[in-house]
């Protein structure tokens, strides 16, 4: 049996990621629907081997007879439009932000809540990027030793702000190279004195509120009185909906850095039990969706160029912590885009399938 699947948002990074995950993942997609702002209207996709023509959401007169509709267009495009596309039929998993924290839409990480699924009302939130990593990690432990509080930083790709941002990265980082060597310079020749002057030519930021190549900016998404930003609240109350705990507290610290794709984070848990680093490794080496990569002696922990392109969330340097006993550190990766984006809301739709609610 085949579906008939919308992709709102298909030209964009998390749409094109849509198409290769569903192709990669043979889901059943009997007919496609890429449907895109009205500035790529008549734009051209390809998938399996078909080409596509791509509409704009004003293009429709109705959504009947759509089975599935994977968001990813921005919060104010998924508040105005998903509700139509629930309200003629189709199960909408929505990237955005604008459902997450909705009492009555599910909140789902396939490897964490699977069954929240069936509470859906027309419309899942599929979780923030640095928010579904975390948790895949967080559970096992959870389950084996109960969590009281997670202190996390975060070291995130400027993928997760989208095209802009990634140009942003590859337009600096070359104006760095032509300045250094149109003055001749080598290593032995830097110095602050020369780095600031050729900071000083640089292009202006388009996406960033300061230079991104070679840098790291402690800012993402807007600052709240308190100091934190969303996207750190992000991480504390999403964790607590998808965890169905409210007792877990997650302070985070988020900061972009100048990497394409995969957001790591440094994880600091303290468990309500005894854990040992060995219990551990053992119980997330056999969870789902996680693979573990912890041998330093030989080098070997989760690094964001390993983890781009693949599905897995990536967990290393499992450590007592010095600070919470009983407790434990980690570092985990995924690639933000895939498994931070669109495989987790791929995987929310092979779910209803699963379930029989599709």
């Amino acid at each position: 049996m085949g579906y008939k699947v919308a992709i709102v948002g298909v030209t964009g990074e998390v749409g094109k990621t849509f198409l290769k995950v569903l192709e990669e993942r043979n889901f059943p997609v009997e007919e496609l629907i890429p449907i895109a702002s009205a500035r790529s209207r008549g734009k051209k996709i390809t998938f399996r081997g078909k080409e596509y023509t791509v509409r704009a959401l004003e293009d429709f007169d109705s959504f009947k007879g759509i089975d599935i509709a994977l968001f990813s267009a921005g919060g104010s495009t998924s508040k105005e439009w998903a509700p139509k596309f629930a309200a003629d039929g189709a199960i909408v998993v929505d990237n955005s932000s604008a459902w997450r924290m909705e009492p009555d839409v599910p909140l789902v990480v396939p490897e964490v809540n699977p069954e929240d699924v069936k509470e859906h009302k027309g419309i899942i939130a599929n979780p923030n990027c640095s928010t579904i990593q975390m948790v895949v990690a967080l559970k096992p432990i959870y389950d084996e030793a109960g969590i009281k509080n997670v202190i996390v930083s975060t070291y995130q790709a400027v993928s997760g702000a989208g095209a802009k941002a990634i140009a942003d990265l590859i337009r600096q980082t070359k104006a760095w190279c032509k300045a250094l060597e149109e003055r001749g310079l080598g290593e032995e020749d830097l110095s602050p004195e020369i780095l600031a002057e050729i900071q000083a030519e640089l292009p202006p930021a388009r996406k960033f509120p300061h230079q991104i190549a070679f840098n790291a900016l402690p800012h993402i998404d807007r600052f709240f009185e308190d100091g934190y930003t969303r996207e750190e609240n992000k991480m504390l109350f999403e964790t607590r909906k998808i965890m169905h705990d409210n007792n877990i507290n997650v302070s985070a610290t988020c900061v972009r850095v100048p990497v394409f794709y995969g957001h790591s984070e440094s994880i600091s848990i303290q468990t309500e039990k005894e854990i040992t680093p060995e219990r551990a490794r053992e119980i997330l080496s056999k969870a789902p969706g996680v693979v573990v990569v912890d041998n330093p002696a030989e080098n070997e922990y989760p690094l964001p160029i390993y983890a781009a392109g693949k599905d897995e969330v990536f967990v290393g340097r499992i450590r007592k912590d010095r600070v919470f006993d009983p407790g434990l550190n980690m570092w985990v990766v995924a690639d933000n885009i895939r498994k931070g984006a669109a495989t987790n809301a791929v995987q929310i739709a092979e779910l209803l399938i699963k379930y029989g609610l599709v």
